[in-house]
């Protein structure tokens, strides 16, 4: 039995890590609400894992994880680096920090 496939390296890991203020979220419900509209959009529009993942108890802040697995780096950082520009853009966010890397 020839295993070779096995030891290929070719799938890349993609990770995301969003830092975001939410000015007009004045209570934990107000933050969800708009987090998950987030997540919501996210998913709608790429193929991408994501998770809110810190800050869960304090009503302005949010931190996102997002995740996305394939074979051809340049395509996840394009995607990526389009999620990115939607986090800056977006008018119930402010996009504070983000950070990219691949595995």
């Amino acid at each position: 039995m020839n295993l070779e496939f096995l030891k290929s390296d070719d799938a890349v890991v993609g990770v995301l890590n969003i830092r975001l203020v939410i000015r007009s979220a004045h209570t934990l419900k107000d933050k969800r609400r708009i987090v998950k509209s987030l997540k919501d959009r996210v998913k709608n529009n790429f193929n991408v894992s994501i998770s809110e993942i810190g800050t869960l108890d304090h009503c302005q802040y949010a931190r996102l994880g997002i995740a996305m697995v394939g074979n051809d780096k340049k395509y996840l950082k394009s995607t990526l680096s389009s999620l990115i520009n939607m986090f800056r853009v977006a008018i119930s966010v402010e996009l504070v920090d983000y950070h990219l890397e691949f595995i």
